[in-house]
């Protein structure tokens, strides 16, 4: 079934520009020509990444140039995540230690953004507990951010839009600003239908809807000119993708921009079991460019709680697709999400679920301990597993991980493997930072110049978390 676009009209790109072009010369004449700066702070999933890029670039166009430090911006947004608790108390933690700011320069004006300010109760909380915020916004309200801050500045009122439609909207036309690097991120669909009962991303960030091909193909032919060599493409449920009536699917999308000239690799996340089909597994195998890693989040191993959590796959299901990607590429890596102690978890829930990490012997894992979100179907499930004994589960969850990605990695020693310098480290002794092509870590020695260059390099040793080697002989 053909997804909805939503696209945001060509009028309401120019109507956005304009106000981009008046908070310009707003700004020129308050600032007395001095290039004003603004800084951003992104929370949770790549794709919020993605999304702040694209705040950048409409920054950009408003004349603001960039700092990292708060205290020296004229404007600082934080593009929030909902995902689990946690994020959400950060973000409030760090509204509170900008305050100082905003007493010593009245002026600052400090934006929140993303997937928290799409919720009723968030904006609430923001606009009793926090007056020092001045523009709030949700994620379907994301193209109207000209709109917005231009309000904030021309009428000095506090604004707040948590409005647009569920189905949510897709945002052509702005030209992302993305750090520097050789690592980009490019979003080819939005949103998610899959309402599982623990997850508040579908009301935060609307249903599933697709890019046309020709948008994404035009960026990522944008992004190999400017020198990026590691491309992940981004989705709430990127292999549903859905190119239209006469489009691709996220298989034929995928093997269309492998077939792209230059040397470079592709990824993608995040994947749905359910979606993943034995198609894209064969096209990832015969496409060389395309990386032998997949992020494929399993949550559980226990059927019935696969069940609770509407997930829609079984264990022996997801096991069957590991399998099968094995048959055609045994060099495959897997990484995955683990909810530990979901409302109505058992012992014998969560001893399937080590089972289940031991049978895929996972590169990594992503763990969390079950977070409440209010709105979600689970949020009124019965829970009564102590805190205590979910952090029992979750201690020896890593235990064991801890294990296997120590036990994957020491197989790497003595091998040569080509990677990507992508980057510095905080290690004096391996200064630098690659990735393999199935996302494993490797410290390297050597000197900056070699950021952004391939290298065949041999694996001396191995910890839980890297690979160590020399680049330089």
């Amino acid at each position: 079934m053909n997804k909805p676009r939503n696209e945001v009209s060509e009028q309401e790109l120019r109507r956005q520009k304009e106000y981009c072009e008046r908070i310009a010369q707003l700004l020129h004449q308050k600032k007395q020509g001095v290039r004003p700066l603004a800084c951003t702070k992104t929370y949770g999933c790549q794709q919020n990444e993605a999304d702040t890029e694209l705040i950048r670039g409409m920054l950009q166009q408003m004349g603001f140039g960039f700092t990292e430090n708060p205290a020296q911006s004229d404007l600082t947004i934080l593009n929030t995540c909902a995902i689990r608790e946690h994020a959400e108390m950060r973000v409030f933690g760090n509204l509170g230690e900008l305050s100082h700011i905003k007493r010593e320069n009245p002026d600052f004006l400090l934006a929140v953004c993303g997937c928290m300010a799409q919720q009723d109760s968030v904006v609430e909380k923001i606009k009793k507990s926090y007056p020092y915020v001045d523009l709030v916004f949700g994620t379907h309200a994301l193209a109207r951010f000209p709109e917005l801050l231009y309000d904030k500045i021309s009428r000095g009122r506090r604004v707040f839009d948590i409005s647009g439609d569920e189905q949510g909207v897709i945002l052509e036309g702005v030209a992302p600003v993305r750090k520097e690097g050789v690592r980009a991120w490019l979003s080819i669909m939005y949103g998610c239908n899959n309402f599982c009962s623990y997850c508040i991303v579908p009301y935060v960030r609307g249903r599933e809807r697709s890019r046309r091909f020709e948008a994404i193909l035009s960026d990522f032919r944008t992004l190999l000119a400017q020198g990026y060599k590691d491309i992940t493409l981004l989705g709430q449920n990127v292999n549903s993708y859905d190119g239209g009536e006469d489009g691709p699917d996220f298989p034929e999308l995928l093997e269309a921009l492998a077939a792209q000239p230059g040397d470079f690799r592709i990824r993608f996340m995040t994947s749905h079991p359910k979606d993943c089909s034995k198609k894209l597994l064969e096209v990832m195998a015969r496409c060389n460019k395309v990386c032998k890693c997949i992020h494929l989040p399993v949550q559980s191993g226990s059927d019935r709680v696969l069940e609770a959590m509407n997930r829609r796959y079984t264990a022996e299901h997801y096991l069957s697709l590991v399998e099968y990607a094995r048959s055609l590429m045994p060099q495959i890596t897997f990484t995955s999400d683990i909810i530990v102690g979901f409302p109505g978890e058992t012992e014998e829930d969560f001893e399937k679920t080590i089972e289940l990490i031991e049978k895929v012997r996972f590169h990594s894992l992503f763990t969390f301990i079950y977070s409440r979100r209010g709105g979600t179907r689970a949020a009124g499930m019965p829970d009564p597993i102590s805190r205590e004994e979910k952090q029992r589960w979750f201690d020896r969850l890593l235990d064991v991980q801890n294990r296997i990605s120590r036990e994957e990695n020491a197989k790497f020693a003595g091998k040569t493997l080509r990677v990507l310098v992508d980057g510095l480290s905080e290690d004096p002794k391996y200064p630098l930072t690659a990735r393999t092509d199935g996302f494993q870590l490797v410290l390297l020695r050597g000197s900056p110049e070699n950021i952004g260059r391939w290298a065949d390099v041999k694996i001396e040793k191995s910890s839980t978390w890297a690979l160590f080697a020399n680049l330089e002989g």
